[in-house]
């Protein structure tokens, strides 16, 4: 997205230095091409549209228009509202109880066992002390790609192969945590490959039973705007998710 995005901003910007004179005109074709790159990287149109009405807004100013390099001005506005869309964003887990539950879910293929070892290790190295559990009764090779991740971040994982109810295995995951003394327990929960009405029933047991204090939602980084869809269908679960 950025590149295709850095991309638009490079036409834009030599549009606008190939006039004689900065008018509005020209200036909304200038602009055209920034729209067109955010739309092209697969950008919400709504967003785009909101996004794309604050810079021109700004743009159309006539500080702007009379500038000496009002190109420079044009990449000076689109780069300030980058930032004001996508940040500041607070990074920090807020793990304030003596053992804290997170549990992520998300599709099938979207990263969840992989981020749940992610997870895992910025949190040891912070001083915490994690434990994973496999929750995932779905993909045959879920539990077994845990325990490796967990082998090579020398952090536990609790699970049971014999298991047939990820309720179960995520409430003797979670006492077996507070029995060794971990703080923080990382539930890793079963995707589908499509959103279903099976998979919102466990995620809905799990919250009710499990009572999870974060529920964060795993979504592949090359999803493009699909991913607000999906935000949404499982936000109808009523889950606290965490972005």
């Amino acid at each position: 997205m950025f590149e295709r995005l850095q991309e638009g901003i490079q036409s834009a910007v030599k549009t606008l230095r190939g006039k004689g004179r900065l008018t509005e005109a020209n200036m909304a074709d200038g602009l055209k091409l920034v729209e067109q790159s955010l739309l092209d990287a697969d950008g919400s149109y709504a967003g785009v549209q909101d996004f794309m009405g604050k810079v021109k807004t700004k743009a159309m100013g006539e500080h702007v228009l009379v500038a000496l390099d009002p190109s420079e001005h044009v990449i000076g506005i689109v780069r300030d509202e980058l930032i004001d869309l996508l940040g500041p964003v607070d990074e920090s887990l807020n793990l304030t109880n003596k053992v804290n539950v997170l549990m992520l879910c998300g599709l099938q293929g979207s990263g969840k066992t992989t981020t749940c070892g992610k997870l895992a290790k910025n949190i040891l190295a912070a001083g915490g002390k994690p434990m994973l559990v496999a929750a995932d009764l779905q993909r045959a090779a879920a539990i077994s790609q845990l325990h490796v991740l967990g082998e090579q971040l020398d952090i536990p994982v609790f699970s049971d192969t014999e298991a047939t109810d990820p309720v179960e295995v995520c409430r003797r995951g979670v006492a077996q945590a507070e029995e060794q003394g971990a703080n923080v327990v990382i539930l890793d929960t079963a995707g589908r490959l499509a959103i279903d009405q099976e998979l919102m029933d466990e995620l809905v047991r799990l919250d009710n039973r499990v009572q999870p204090h974060q529920v964060y939602l795993v979504v592949d980084g090359m999803t493009g705007q699909d991913a607000v869809n999906s935000s949404k269908s499982f936000n109808r679960i009523h889950l606290s998710f965490n972005f």
